[in-house]
């Protein structure tokens, strides 16, 4: 049987600011990729977030981002590689103390928005993370954009990957996502959002937006927690997938048993 894992950010509450409703959508995902502290999050929505998720049965990732908390970390920055492993171990190791802290262990790690964009075009910065990574856990997966510099780097140096696909996000015909800036980067209708998610997963291909079908491998599906609908949303997805025939667990399940479909 085809095997998905379907993860979504979380955590990314700060001070009194709260962002999501993340007790409800972990009883959809996954995999909770919970913010570090520098994009989002501080350490009581860390642990609060963590303990959540290890009640749901969710598997917990560390989701590394950029210094920059009024930009949610979705701001390009200029920051050398060394600067990008540091950032990624230092934040790494915040997330597994709080995981250690309640005896379980980490999954995986995904960098968060523009240090996510950023890796998976530069070929620096993207091994400047996958071994941040590998050095800190070679146990743990790295989360990549499909087709990416980041999932290829992570490879190179012997890491386990999960190939990330976009539920709500359009795509360019050379396997990127649409600029947040341009017109229809973000699916707003739940049935093209559900059309799409399940063509990746069970066909392997997205429709770019310049017309033509592109391969995509879908390892995991991004499910973003901070809309108006994302509970609601998430659970038409673990619902269209039930349909389709596609199993939904933990993208380490899935690597563990060495079967995909």
């Amino acid at each position: 049987m085809k095997t998905v894992d379907l993860n979504c950010d979380l955590g990314e509450s700060f001070g009194a600011y709260k962002l999501g409703r993340d007790e409800e959508i972990l009883g959809f995902v996954t995999s909770a990729n919970v913010a570090c502290g520098f994009h989002a999050g501080d350490p009581a929505t860390m642990r609060r977030t963590v303990r959540l998720a290890l009640d749901k049965g969710v598997a917990i990732g560390a989701h590394p981002g950029l210094q920059d908390l009024i930009g949610f970390g979705r701001r390009d920055m200029d920051i050398s590689p060394e600067e990008a492993y540091d950032l990624v171990v230092y934040q790494i190791g915040a997330l597994w103390g709080f995981v250690r802290a309640e005896g379980a262990a980490l999954q995986h790690v995904k960098a968060h928005g523009s240090l996510y964009n950023m890796a998976a075009r530069d070929e620096r910065l993207a091994l400047a993370i996958a071994e941040a990574v590998y050095r800190v856990d070679p146990a743990l997966v790295l989360y990549g954009l499909a087709g990416s510099k980041l999932i290829e780097a992570g490879r190179r140096i012997g890491l386990r990957t999960a190939s990330e696909v976009f539920s709500d996000r359009t795509y360019q015909a050379d396997g990127s996502l649409t600029p947040r800036r341009q017109p229809d980067s973000v699916i707003t209708d739940d049935d093209r959002a559900l059309a799409q998610v399940i063509r990746m997963a069970a066909e392997g291909k997205v429709r770019a937006q310049q017309g033509e079908d592109i391969a995509i491998q879908a390892d995991t599906i991004c499910v973003h927690g901070d809309g108006v609908r994302a509970v609601e949303f998430a659970g038409k997805i673990r619902t269209a997938l039930s349909e389709a025939g596609i199993a939904v667990q933990p993208v380490g399940a899935t690597l563990a048993s060495g079967a995909s479909d």
